[in-house]
């Protein structure tokens, strides 16, 4: 019987191209705005996993949160991503 339940290195790898799939969307320079919880998880099609996402990026100082709730990049974050280019994968 196959093992169902996903190796830590599978949802480790997953969570990071979370990660880097929300950081792509926040630092988009054609759409730098705040986002809520809910649209980045309609957007990276993972409404349940979204919030640790953000939660993570946060802990880490490269995203912040307004007092209601929504998310927006850090300006360091927005930095890289002008350093390194690339699109939304």
């Amino acid at each position: 019987m196959p093992d169902t339940q996903p190796s830590p290195q599978h949802s480790v790898a997953a969570n990071d191209i979370a990660e880097r799939d929300v950081m792509y969307l926040l630092t988009d320079p054609e759409d730098q705005r705040h986002w809520s919880e809910k649209e980045i998880g309609d957007e990276i099609e993972d409404p349940v996993g979204a919030p640790d996402v953000v939660r993570g990026l946060e802990r880490a100082g490269l995203i912040h949160r307004t007092t209601d709730g929504f998310v927006f990049a850090a300006r360091p974050a927005i930095r890289f991503r002008e350093l390194i280019g690339g699109a939304f994968i």
